[in-house]
């Protein structure tokens, strides 16, 4: 397959690449800073570009298969994550190309309480609440959406550094938990339930999300 990553060096993005190429993909990967192209595997095409602009999106998804984007924006910035998922919907909308965005945990459902994580302080540390507010608009700006087949995921309440073990569960709009009320995964395993999903498609224009 042919994939263009935008955020391509950030936590996310940089797995996501990694893992892309492990499997024989070629990738396109996006950053807005030049700087940062010599974190990127030497096997990706770095690009300049901007997920924010629906006229970058368009450009560089043209002839593509796929479109991933792991942006996440500096703090006090949050909204960015709303005009961004509109300017990637307009752009893959003049090529067709489909779109896997990795946005939040926050809209996720807490099975024992049936409230959104976003309002659980046993999930939701108050630092995070801007960020996760953000990423519940940016799904339902995807959620209105018609023209493109996206996909939403959404990480477990704990997005950590660690090993890939391929092993994890996946679910829909629930909060995944494990028998100690944990909800976890590790980036390197974020991203290869992403590509899983990129190889062999099966949530089209709705959220699911991945946990241990």
């Amino acid at each position: 397959m042919r994939i263009t990553v935008f955020g391509a060096t950030g936590s996310v993005g940089r797995h996501v690449v990694t893992e892309a190429l492990e499997r024989g993909h070629h990738v396109t990967a996006v950053a807005r800073d030049t700087a940062r192209f010599a974190e990127l595997p030497a096997a990706a095409t770095a690009r300049t570009g901007n997920a924010a602009n629906a006229d970058d999106v368009a450009a560089l998804s043209a002839g593509q298969d796929l479109v991933i984007s792991a942006t996440r924006p500096a703090p006090g910035s949050e909204r960015d994550l709303v005009t961004t998922a509109e300017a990637l919907l307009d752009g893959l909308a003049r090529t067709g190309v489909r779109l896997l965005l990795v946005g939040g945990a926050g809209s996720l459902i807490v099975p024992d309480t049936g409230c959104h994580l976003v309002d659980d302080p046993r999930y939701m540390p108050a630092a995070y609440r801007d960020i996760a507010l953000a990423c519940g608009d940016q799904l339902e700006v995807c959620r209105t959406d018609t023209a493109v087949d996206w996909t939403y995921l959404s990480p477990p309440a704990q997005l950590e550094p660690g090993e890939r073990t391929g092993r994890f569960r996946l679910g829909g709009d629930e909060l995944l938990v494990d028998a100690a009320g944990d909800s976890r995964v590790s980036v390197a395993d974020l991203a290869v339930a992403l590509l899983n999903e990129a190889e062999r498609p099966r949530h089209h224009r709705t959220r699911f999300t991945v946990a241990y």
